[in-house]
């Protein structure tokens, strides 16, 4: 026979913790190599890209600081030019990026950021992409042969 405690418990599971990014590998010179003093305010594009299919998701800000952020903790860390500080994808909505892979461009002076993506999107909208919106179409050119 079970006593009553007359309050009601909280039956609830505790809410899962989200998953750890995993430090990546990295290229100690190339990442010295990235151009962050070509623009004139030391940040560079980052462009995001969802792994599983290519989707750019997202263009976001970077610099030293916060790439050195990202290498570390496997998760995406930009620079807020409006806010003027970092920023880490999904802490306040939950939809994290786990990053796979950081590609630099040929001048030094882009990055694409390459990543799980996980909850509802990368835009603070909702949508999966912050690249939602059409501008215009057409029906393109064939390769040539």
């Amino acid at each position: 026979m079970s006593e009553s405690t007359g309050g009601s418990a909280s039956t609830a599971a505790p809410e899962p913790q989200a998953p750890i990014g995993i430090a990546l590998a990295t290229d100690d010179e190339l990442v010295k190599a990235v151009d962050f003093e070509k623009s004139g305010d030391g940040l560079v594009p980052a462009i995001v890209q969802d792994a599983a299919d290519g989707t750019v998701l997202t263009v976001a800000y970077m610099d030293a600081e916060a790439l050195r952020r990202t290498l570390d903790s496997g998760r995406s860390w930009f620079y807020s030019r409006s806010r003027q500080e970092y920023w880490q994808k999904g802490e306040t909505s939950g939809d994290r990026q786990y990053v796979r892979e950081v590609r630099m461009d040929c001048d030094g002076d882009a990055l694409v950021i390459v990543v799980d993506q996980h909850g509802k999107g990368a835009c603070h909208t909702g949508n999966r992409t912050c690249f939602y919106r059409t501008v215009g179409h057409g029906p393109g050119v064939p390769r040539p042969q």
